[in-house]
């Protein structure tokens, strides 16, 4: 899952790069995220998904476009598009494949989840 450092000689690492074993983006997620990144000039930026508390079933997902990855985070490089994870956010989405779709109900981002051991009927959140 975690490949490697990324430290130049002489620093702390600031972020660990890790393979699609941790988060997988489909063609359509990977199609609307570079759009998104496009559409805020940042073409090079990323894709920050977190696991923060909260939503009807105890956690929920929050993404974020950001320019770089923060210290500690482990980047994942899938479809063309950089996600970026924070190390606490990693044990809750390890596995996970995210999606998108245009559809006028129960459109925009999905996370298929393997760790969740339930969701709400939302599909906004889960509990592990």
């Amino acid at each position: 899952m975690i490949a490697s450092s990324s430290k130049p000689p002489g620093a702390a690492p600031s972020f660990r790069v890790g393979d699609e074993r941790l988060i997988k983006v489909t063609e359509n997620a990977a199609t609307k995220i570079q759009s998104l990144l496009t559409k805020q000039g940042r073409a090079g930026g990323v894709l920050r998904v977190a696991v923060i508390g909260g939503g009807c079933s105890g956690l929920q997902y929050k993404m974020d476009l950001q320019d770089q990855p923060a210290p500690r985070d482990i980047l994942v490089e899938s479809a063309g598009i950089k996600v970026v994870v924070d190390p606490k956010s990693a044990l809750y989405v390890t596995g996970s494949e995210l999606d998108y779709s245009d559809a006028l109900q129960e459109g925009g981002f999905k996370v298929a989840n393997p760790n969740a051991a339930t969701s709400c009927s939302c599909g906004e959140s889960f509990s592990a």
